[in-house]
């Protein structure tokens, strides 16, 4: 099942832009392979209101952020998906001009970096939440209730945030309608991610928006397509295993010859994440090497 992916969105850097009667969004400059055209940042609510990943640290967003807000408008909450760099670190000097309580889920412990691929997604390490957020706890504002919808895979501390009145799902980096997320290990498991995906198929929301990229306004067919995605995938590694190939960068080489080379990094780290999904699940076996620089077999070879 081809993913129907949807890449047109208008807008233009630091326009705050009305996407329904409770949501504004403010997209940052700060395109890449990774963040498409930039990282959105939600405005939920009218009069206290929530910002949803605030983003990078970049001056002329959070300038754009409050120049967003109506004169009889505060900033009450910002909520953080995930720690990635592209998401979070604009939230601390937006708390420190608001005041606002910054909400999300526990920090990362250590032992969560690699010695692979660094990817453009860095850790944000001084994320510090006011308030700690669990799976399915709720805060509300004067207009708006947002749920926190645990979801890791693409990060261990990653959320979604349901908004109650709208029927919306605010996916972060989980499902995007541009391109497929990154699972890049050791912040990022296959199989939580593959959980979470289908946790969403047990939920009613009727639109996601996710961080980067455009709405996705036919939900559960798109989670589906994203699903046989992987599981594609996973197919294509094990065929390239029992044709003799163990190891990743040529693995890589094969499966994604049309991929941007920029993005071959992050590709060998989610081929990673699909072989150690398969380690535990008994069906491959790592003889020499570890990570990205190990060799991987079939158990049955």
């Amino acid at each position: 099942m081809a993913i129907p992916y949807q890449t047109k969105i208008d807008f233009e850097y630091g326009r705050p832009d009305q996407l329904s009667p409770l949501i504004r969004r403010v997209i940052a400059n700060n395109p890449g392979p990774f963040t498409y055209t930039g990282t959105g940042t939600y405005i939920v609510g009218t009069g206290d209101v929530a910002v949803i990943d605030p983003g990078p640290n970049l001056d002329e967003h959070i300038k754009a952020i409050l120049a967003a807000l109506k004169p009889d408008e505060q900033i009450s909450h910002i909520f953080v998906t995930h720690t990635h760099n592209d998401h979070s670190p604009a939230a601390a000097p937006l708390k420190a001009l608001t005041g606002a309580k910054l909400c999300g889920f526990a920090p990362l412990t250590d032992g969560h970096h690699h010695d692979g691929p660094q990817m453009e997604e860095a850790i944000d390490e001084n994320y510090a939440p006011d308030i700690i957020l669990s799976d399915a706890d709720v805060m509300t504002g004067q207009t708006w209730s947002l749920e926190a919808v645990h979801t890791p895979g693409h990060m261990s501390n990653h959320l979604c945030f349901a908004l109650a009145e709208e029927k919306t799902l605010f996916t972060g980096d989980h499902v995007m309608g541009w391109a497929t997320s990154v699972v890049a290990p050791p912040e990022g498991n296959m199989h939580a991610y593959m959980s979470s995906l289908d946790r969403l198929l047990a939920r009613d929301d009727e639109i996601y928006l996710p961080t980067h990229g455009p709405a996705i306004e036919n939900p559960h067919a798109f989670v589906r397509a994203y699903i046989a995605h992987r599981r594609g995938r996973e197919a294509q590694i094990v065929e390239q295993l029992a044709q003799g190939e163990s190891e990743i960068t040529k693995i890589v080489a094969t499966l994604y010859v049309d991929v941007d080379k920029r993005l071959h990094p992050a590709a060998a780290l989610s081929v990673l994440a699909h072989l150690e999904d398969l380690q535990a699940q008994g069906r491959v076996l790592c003889k020499t090497g570890q990570g990205l620089s190990g060799r991987y077999y079939l158990t049955s070879a």
